[in-house]
């Protein structure tokens, strides 16, 4: 079944028309953590580009809070050709703007979305405040530090999963919203992206623990150093799913579409998908996912439609104005 997606994937982007030796540019607009990764696949796909085609490819990044960047292809980023964010609702509403196809999650494999992640916890060394779960989240003296779902894809992760382990622990959705009003009572300094709230945690030394993606978990004791940081992943958390699209409307213009078909069908090749693990992300390819099992906290999941639906009724009824978020979320 892999190797026939395979030949599926290389006949579709192989369609693409190319000059052996001209060069050719794609913008791929992504969410702010997600530059490391990036910076790999891009060079492995520059390489398998050159090889097959022998165009020379220079792929452009743009990293920014996920909401940030949605808007900004919204606005008139005319420059982007693809866009990699952290929540399907953000690509949704690019596609309401009439920006690309609305049945943009049937075009790729695994509603197009490449990697999976989760949400856990970073804490410092020797875990002082003995955070072991979303319990310990809401205990007096705990400062949490998270990034604002208003604007950041990961702190909406964030948000869901706390209030999804609360719900499937007592079945109750108004006991859950207390249980996330309590902890974002405990919440020191709200950035507006994750990678500022890794720099306001590891850096500038604020905060207890950081609740954060895995991969940027592992980014943390990479940069800043194993001996200073710890991992806590909690019993249960949410399978976070950051899906791909094209951007039809400009690649038109470009005449870019068979590249960035071509640029996304590599993010399902084996080469990427390891590259995928390598980074601490969840491959949707099995075997890459099996491979690299040893990179992944053996945390239980649950699914955002299980507790909430859809992206589109979490988006409404959470984080859009006057949603459930801005009824709880005092400053």
């Amino acid at each position: 079944m892999f190797f026939a997606l395979l030949l599926f994937l290389f006949a579709v982007s192989g369609t693409a028309a190319t000059t052996p030796g001209e060069s050719c540019s794609l913008l791929n607009v992504s969410y702010d953590t997600s530059r490391e990764l990036y910076k790999t696949e891009n060079a492995a796909f520059v390489q398998y580009w050159k090889k097959k085609t022998g165009q020379t490819v220079i792929i452009n990044q743009s990293h920014g809070a996920t909401g940030k960047q949605s808007r900004a292809v919204i606005n008139g980023l005319e420059e982007a050709d693809v866009v990699t964010l952290a929540l399907a609702s953000d690509i949704d509403a690019i596609a309401e703007c009439k920006l690309l196809a609305c049945n943009w999650q049937k075009r790729f494999p695994f509603k197009s979305t490449p990697y999976s992640s989760t949400i856990l916890f970073v804490v410092r060394k020797g875990n002082p405040k003995q955070i072991r779960n979303w319990d310990d989240l809401v205990k007096p003296g705990v400062s949490v530090i998270t990034s604002n779902p208003k604007t950041s894809g990961a702190a909406r992760w964030n948000y869901l999963a706390a209030w999804g382990y609360k719900q499937k622990q007592t079945g109750s959705k108004e006991e859950a919203q207390d249980f996330v009003k309590a902890l974002y009572r405990n919440v020191q300094v709200l950035d507006t992206g994750a990678r500022g709230s890794t720099i306001t945690f590891a850096q500038r030394g604020f905060g207890d623990v950081l609740l954060t993606w895995e991969y940027e978990a592992h980014h943390i004791l990479e940069e800043y150093g194993a001996d200073n940081f710890e991992i806590v992943a909690p019993s249960i958390s949410i399978l976070a799913e950051p899906p791909v699209a094209i951007v039809d409307k400009n690649v038109m213009k470009h005449g870019s579409r068979k590249l960035a078909e071509a640029y996304l069908h590599f993010l399902y090749t084996s080469r990427a998908q390891e590259i995928i693990a390598q980074h601490f992300y969840r491959p949707c390819i099995p075997a890459a996912r099996k491979k690299y099992a040893a990179n992944f906290s053996p945390v239980k999941l649950f699914t955002l439609q299980e507790v909430f639906g859809s992206w589109r009724i979490a988006q409404k009824t959470h984080f859009g104005d006057g949603g459930v978020f801005d009824q709880i979320y005092v400053p």
